[in-house]
């Protein structure tokens, strides 16, 4: 039996890649697209790439059966998106962040555990065949003990392409809450070593357009459970012209006992600094697993083994950005997760 999924909100990019893959998935099938924004609707009619059956996300859970509800609303809506699915009995499948408050986190997870229901969410840069490859190299003792580890994400703000609601008051949530999930998902999973606390974090505004309530910059740092630190920088500084091409996106750089290794999403081979060498070696890249988050989230869903990313750990990365938010709102220090 398919499992039956159901759309809200497309205003947010990072969704076409689910639809492109929910539609071509031979054990999925979309039941309902829901989307409330009249302008939006209007943008997808013309586009075609997706038939819009519902205006009211409430009215669509009432009136059509689904098993899932994949969630893509502006950020500060997701959350309440996700708990209404969450309590009408269906499991979520959502682009990051889920949501924007710990208050609702915290009830994403009750109800979850009471419904006994599956979160999944598209933490893709676990499916890159570049972040395979670190984390075989790390487990297999290359580098040794972790002492360190610097992640650079710098995006490009893109001006004009970027989703209006960015700039708007209310919607966005925090730079550090939409970008740093997918870093503090990875570390854990690079490295089998969890965050023990938030050290230090800022946002600032620097550069977006005039008018614009969008916090851009972003940085912090956290402490890991072996002592080992962690420094991020998550702004909108990288040059809009080079899109998403820069060698710099994506950047991660884990210092250890025994070595570095370093990559970035964009790159074509991983980097390795032995101690007793004179250079360092650049190595192959693992087979990509494209789509990844989605066969876990089915797999899990239906009780199924295998699936490489759960719902416990997407709660512990979500839960440890939107701490290091919080500590950036408000000038908070070494806040333990």
């Amino acid at each position: 039996m398919k499992t039956r999924f159901a759309f809200i909100g497309f205003q947010h990019p990072h969704i076409w890649d689910l639809v492109t893959r929910a539609t071509a998935h031979p054990d999925v099938e979309i039941v309902a697209c829901c989307e409330e924004d009249a302008a939006t609707r209007a943008t997808l009619a013309a586009g075609g790439k997706v038939k819009i059956t519902h205006t009211d996300y409430r009215a669509m859970l009432a009136d059509v059966p689904s098993d899932a509800v994949v969630v893509g609303e502006w950020f500060a809506k997701r959350g309440r998106v996700v708990i209404d699915a969450l309590a009408s009995g269906r499991h979520v499948l959502s682009d990051k962040p889920m949501c924007t408050t710990l208050a609702e986190h915290a009830e994403i997870v009750r109800l979850a555990a009471a419904n006994k229901l599956t979160l999944g969410m598209m933490l893709d840069m676990r499916d890159s065949g570049v972040f395979l490859k670190v984390r075989e190299l790390f487990r297999a003792g290359e580098i040794g003990e972790l002492r360190a580890v610097t992640i650079g994400a710098q995006h490009p703000l893109l001006p004009g392409v970027r989703a209006q609601w960015y700039h708007e008051a209310g919607k966005h949530g925090g730079t550090i809450n939409d970008m740093a999930i997918h870093g503090l998902d990875l570390v854990p999973w690079l490295t089998g070593v969890d965050f023990r606390r938030v050290v230090a974090a800022r946002t600032w505004q620097a550069g977006p357009p005039p008018g614009s309530q969008f916090r851009n910059a972003g940085q912090f740092m956290m402490e890991l459970a072996n002592g080992a630190g962690l420094v991020a920088d998550v702004s909108y500084f990288a040059p809009n012209s080079h899109g998403y091409t820069l060698p710099l996106y994506w950047r991660v750089t884990l210092w250890g006992s025994l070595g570095v290794l370093e990559a970035a999403m964009p790159a074509k081979e991983i980097t390795l600094y032995k101690e007793g060498e004179k250079a360092g070696r650049t190595l192959p890249l693992a087979a990509p697993a494209p789509g990844g988050y989605l066969d876990s989230f089915l797999r899990e869903l239906r009780g199924q083994p295998g699936a490489t990313l759960t719902a416990p750990e997407i709660f512990r990365a979500s839960w440890a950005a939107l701490k290091a938010q919080e500590a950036a709102d408000r000038g908070l220090l070494n806040v333990d997760l």
